[in-house]
């Protein structure tokens, strides 16, 4: 089958996330046959760099070799098994080795399918630990401009005014304080408003969530680590619980193996997602303390067993795939080539900088992202179509560009895409 025909069939039966369907009256749907290193390639044999990551899970490229056998591997002796009484052996694996790359007291694994899964399992079990200590703590306090899934718990604690809107009336009561504005400098207002409502909400709230270094979904924007450790130590003597969301940030992203190696903090509760199986399967961990999980260990007749399950939890071949990334991370010296790269690709989109129409350039580890000034209406549209026609697979964030590629992109494809988005820019 052609694009054409898959398209209509696509149109007919299937509603994509994050789409107004009726876009899709002008714009084209996309089949993808097959994919290999950071190109997919349509039906009609187009290629397409995949400048997103297909969503920010791709680490090491499409139809990576080394994961494709260790998950081939896997699947002719166990594909999945019920995780409640039963284990397996990649899970164990998996979850000491992630312990093992970790700072102390985090050695603590509880397993989901995906990103708001994991974000939902910290906000319950941390409202849940205080609940078994008999402490009366029911709020959450997050950043302005946030996101953290799409659950009704995760949009309570999250800033989007579309999401908080709509659903409004399905909302948990929650708290936001002010995100600094940028990577670097001046952050003391934003400390102030955090101050001031803890004073007033601080023995209410059980913990603070927020995205270290990058908040992705809101227009990848970049804040200063030093607030982090500042803020946190701030909520401490509230006695208020830390969730480090690096589902998007965690595996590289930043820079770091985890985000919380720049910030010089450990939370109480450390989800992961996303880049952990290397864009292969869905699979998420909430990382904590063996003083949490005592928290919850007592006789049934107490009732303080932790409540939350996922029928495909630690899936065997998702957690094939992730020791597969792990061993990658280890043996090709992963975080230091990629420090390399970023480096490149700061000076490559500096070029960008000559245009009047691209603003507040800004760079973290391998994700890299600009706002463009234009008076088109919908701009990200204009944009995902212009990448199109020059293979570009982008997904703009509203009038913001971002570049967050598979690791095993090269110095000469980085200098393609600054070459298009180029001539793209000069088109709005």
């Amino acid at each position: 089958m052609q694009n054409d025909n898959l398209a209509m069939l696509d149109l007919a039966h299937i509603w994509h996330p994050c789409t107004q369907m009726k876009d899709h009256e002008k714009l084209p749907i996309i089949p993808i046959k097959r994919a290999k290193g950071i190109y997919l390639y349509d039906f009609n044999d187009k290629s397409y760099i995949d400048c997103v990551s297909s969503w920010w899970v791709n680490l090491f490229g499409h139809c990576n070799d080394y994961i494709n056998t260790a998950i081939k591997e896997q699947l002719d002796n166990l594909e999945h098994v019920i995780l409640a009484g039963f284990s397996h052996e990649p899970i164990i694996n998996l979850s000491k080795r992630l312990c093992d790359m970790l700072p102390q007291p985090l050695n603590k694994c509880f397993y989901a399918d995906n990103g708001s899964s994991a974000i939902e399992v910290a906000l319950k079990m941390s409202f849940h630990y205080f609940r078994n200590l008999n402490i009366n703590r029911n709020l959450f306090l997050s950043l302005t401009n946030s996101y953290h899934g799409e659950t009704i718990g995760t949009l309570s604690v999250g800033d989007v005014a579309l999401y908080k809107e709509t659903y409004a009336p399905l909302l948990l009561e929650s708290l936001r304080t002010e995100v600094p504005e940028t990577q670097f400098g001046d952050y003391s207002h934003a400390l102030e408003s955090l101050e001031k409502i803890l004073k007033e909400y601080g023995d209410r709230i059980c913990a603070f969530i927020l995205e270290p270094l990058i908040q992705c979904a809101g227009n990848m924007h970049m804040y200063n680590k030093d607030y982090i450790k500042d803020s946190i130590a701030l909520c401490r003597k509230y006695g208020i619980q830390i969730i480090f969301d690096e589902i998007a940030v965690g595996f590289g992203r930043t820079g770091s193996m985890f985000a919380l190696e720049q910030c010089d903090v450990v939370p109480d509760y450390l989800c992961l997602s996303k880049g952990i199986s290397g864009g292969y399967m869905p699979l998420s961990v909430v990382i904590t303390s063996d003083s949490i999980y005592d928290v919850f260990y007592a006789p049934y007749s107490t009732y303080k067993a932790f409540l939350h399950s996922h029928s495909y939890t630690g899936n065997t071949l998702a957690c094939a795939a992730a020791n597969a990334v792990l061993d990658i991370f280890q043996h090709e010296n992963i975080i230091e080539k990629n420090k390399q790269l970023s480096l490149f690709m700061k000076k490559e989109f500096e070029i960008l900088k000559d245009s009047s129409k691209v603003v507040n350039m800004r760079i973290c580890g391998m994700v890299i992202a600009f706002e463009v000034i234009t008076d088109k209406e919908r701009p990200n549209i204009f944009i995902f179509e212009e990448g199109l026609k020059r293979g570009l697979l982008l997904r703009p964030l509203g009038n913001t560009i971002y570049f967050m590629p598979p690791y095993v992109i090269t110095q000469d494809s980085i200098s393609y895409v600054v070459k298009c988005l180029r001539e793209i820019v000069e088109l709005l």
